[in-house]
């Protein structure tokens, strides 16, 4: 049975902060897979790309995705952006939780990420150009289109958080 409300999309869509409203409102526990990653860590994820590579951190990611999505209870999960480009941990979300991408245009991703709200020094695939990250984003679209898309463009966290469970309900 899928138990879990899990969130997609591109860095800076709104993944976390619309994840924590979603939690309240249902009464869940909230978890972001890029925090849990730091906690276990003890880096930023900077850092992590930097010492051991995007390799190492795709494997760390891909066991946190599968720890957290085995709790018995239900939460919201907000995963990171290239989390489910890997097979094998978007196979074991899939059976475990309804996904749910969040998707932006990308001049808004980056006005989002630049001043703060996506925290730019704490996303190494952030540091790039405008046409590196729209080739990134490009790159990531045909997994991200296998999910219902709730556009984050114009809408308040608490307005996708609304339209997030009107979809789920649609679903279950």
């Amino acid at each position: 049975m899928k138990k879990h409300i899990i969130l997609t999309g591109f860095m800076g869509s709104g993944k976390t902060t619309t994840g924590r409203v979603l939690a309240a409102r249902l009464g869940w526990d909230f978890i972001d897979t890029d925090e849990v990653i730091v906690h276990r860590l003890g880096m930023p994820i900077p850092q992590v790309f930097a010492q051991y590579g995007e390799g190492y951190f795709r494997q760390v990611e891909a066991q946190v995705c599968a720890e957290v999505s085995e709790r018995r209870a239900p939460a919201v999960i907000a995963l990171g952006g290239g989390a489910l480009l890997n097979p094998e941990t978007r196979q074991l979300l899939e059976a475990r939780g309804e996904i749910f991408c969040l998707v932006c245009d990308l001049d808004e991703l980056m006005r989002r990420v630049q001043r703060g709200e996506g925290e730019a020094q704490n996303r190494p695939l952030f540091q790039a150009e405008r046409a590196r990250l729209e080739a990134l984003l490009e790159a990531r679209r045909p997994i991200y289109e296998r999910y219902p898309q709730i556009d984050t463009t114009t809408s308040s966290p608490e307005r996708v958080a609304e339209e997030i469970l009107r979809q789920w309900n649609t679903l279950r």
